[in-house]
């Protein structure tokens, strides 16, 4: 495998979980997928260090690119690693030539953007679960890893069918790396950068390491979100087109459509379709679903507190703060970026920034639950049901909508208020706070519990009204 240059940051649960397959007594085989530029390769090329490691990958879905350009590509990458002479008429024979290759000792193989490697030959699936059967499960010390960041192909073709059945003995889904470990990515300044700017990026880029590792850290958040974003041909001016050729290739236009829709704000499936003038269920479901799957956007479920069990109501979120930056602030202004037009003060005139930044923070906290259980004291078998909680508008009540609420299985409700603000967050707080309280419609039976989570402090007064159960300073997960 090719070595990287920049330093391997976080991830210590997954490479605890691949270690583990190491004293394993059988061969593994094992599926690790994720958003694009999630790390999935790195984490695997880290963990390949450890024992001998070939890695390949599938070709991007181009218009000329058939199932024969990927097994010409396969076999000129068996080259490389010392496997000359095969043909590229059949997947059987290529598998045959590496199971050869691969008969004894520790290996690691990895196929990275499986879809693309077998998306387009109705038979790449059939001989690989037959390789895997009669050559690569022979070598109890090999793991081949299936790699790929189209979450749903891989599920309806690998997870899903029938012929891996009972193969598949781990299904490793990264996630964006946690809190904790971003300040890592401003090393060596990391303790001389205050998270207040910290956030400023990470607004951009959420958890997201391929972004993160562009961070200079002698540079501003300012500075490091002109280059990336407002300068010709800045990576995260282009990324967005690549995401969606690479990932959806012909129906790419209907995936934008719906991320678009949802850049202001969560949205029902009801209001989706009634904005984009479609018809409910069909193709947009099902698009929206790939989304889901493919890491930018989560679908969150109302649920019954009764009960504790999820409603019929749901609502999509972009989850993605990249795609939102660049629907809000890039796209508008790509044909300046492309002129090389675009004012170094831009940043200080984007409309609407401060409710955005609202959003995006929102995203940072709920990726981060975990963490944030942990600082309530919840321990994670104690949570019946969590997430952004909404209630809607009927004859019997008013609607309301909680930033996160976390329902235990003691008949406590933590309802958490989520506040991105320049200063410091005064009394009109707590009115917010309890308006919506009294709007949620709460068995007699359950006690409440505010919270505040916020960045950059908030006054005395709202300390000395004990109102919240807990205040909860998000920027100290930066420091």
């Amino acid at each position: 495998m090719k070595k990287s240059s920049t330093q391997f940051v976080g991830r210590e649960p997954e490479m605890k979980r691949l270690k583990g397959l190491l004293s394993s007594r059988c061969a593994n085989l094992i599926v690790v997928r994720g958003r694009r530029r999630i790390g999935k390769s790195r984490l695997l090329l880290e963990f390949g260090k450890e024992l001998k490691s070939i890695y390949f990958t599938g070709n991007p879905p181009m218009k000329k690119v058939t199932a024969q350009t990927q097994r010409d590509v396969f076999v000129r990458q068996l080259e490389r690693v010392g496997i000359p002479g095969v043909k590229a008429d059949d997947w059987g024979n290529i598998f045959w030539h590496l199971s050869k290759h691969t008969e004894k000792g520790k290996v690691l193989i990895v196929f990275d953007e499986i879809s693309w490697m077998g998306g387009k030959d109705p038979q790449f699936l059939g001989h690989l679960k037959t390789a895997w059967d009669m050559y690569f499960s022979k070598n109890p010390n090999l793991i081949l890893a299936l790699c790929g960041s189209i979450s749903s192909w891989i599920e309806k073709n690998i997870l899903s069918n029938t012929g891996f059945l009972g193969r598949i003995v781990m299904d490793l889904v990264l996630d964006e790396l946690p809190l904790q470990s971003c300040s890592a990515f401003w090393h060596p300044k990391e303790s001389c950068i205050t998270p207040h700017e910290k956030f400023k990026v990470l607004s951009v880029t959420g958890g997201v390491p391929f972004y993160l590792e562009q961070i200079k850290p002698n540079l501003s958040a300012e500075q490091n979100i002109l280059e990336l974003c407002f300068t010709r041909g800045g990576l995260l001016v282009r990324e967005f087109d690549d995401i969606f050729s690479d990932l959806f290739s012909r129906r790419k236009g209907s995936h934008k459509e719906l991320v678009t829709c949802l850049a202001n704000g969560p949205k029902e499936l009801v209001q989706i379709c009634k904005e984009l003038g479609k018809s409910q269920g069909g193709l947009y479901s099902q698009y929206l679903d790939e989304l889901v799957k493919a890491g930018f956007i989560k679908r969150d479920h109302t649920w019954d507190l009764k009960s504790g069990k999820p409603g019929k109501l749901s609502r999509y979120r972009l989850s993605d703060n990249y795609l939102r930056f660049y629907l809000k602030y890039i796209s508008p202004n790509h044909a300046k970026i492309d002129q090389g037009k675009v004012s170094d003060s831009i940043l200080n005139s984007l409309p609407g920034w401060e409710a955005i930044m609202g959003l995006q923070f929102e995203n940072l906290v709920t990726h981060n639950y975990k963490i944030l259980w942990e600082l309530l004291n919840i321990p994670a078998e104690e949570v019946v049901m969590d997430g952004p909680f909404f209630q809607s508008t009927t004859t019997k009540q008013l609607g309301c909508q909680i930033d996160y609420m976390i329902q235990s299985r003691f008949n406590t409700l933590y309802l958490c208020e989520i506040k991105f603000k320049k200063g410091l967050i005064g009394k009109k707080i707590i009115d917010e706070m309890e308006k919506k309280r009294q709007r949620l419609k709460i068995p007699r039976y359950f006690s409440i519990r505010p919270v505040l989570i916020h960045v950059n402090g908030v006054e005395e007064s709202v300390l000395d009204e004990q109102y919240f159960d807990k205040v909860i300073d998000f920027s100290n997960l930066l420091m």
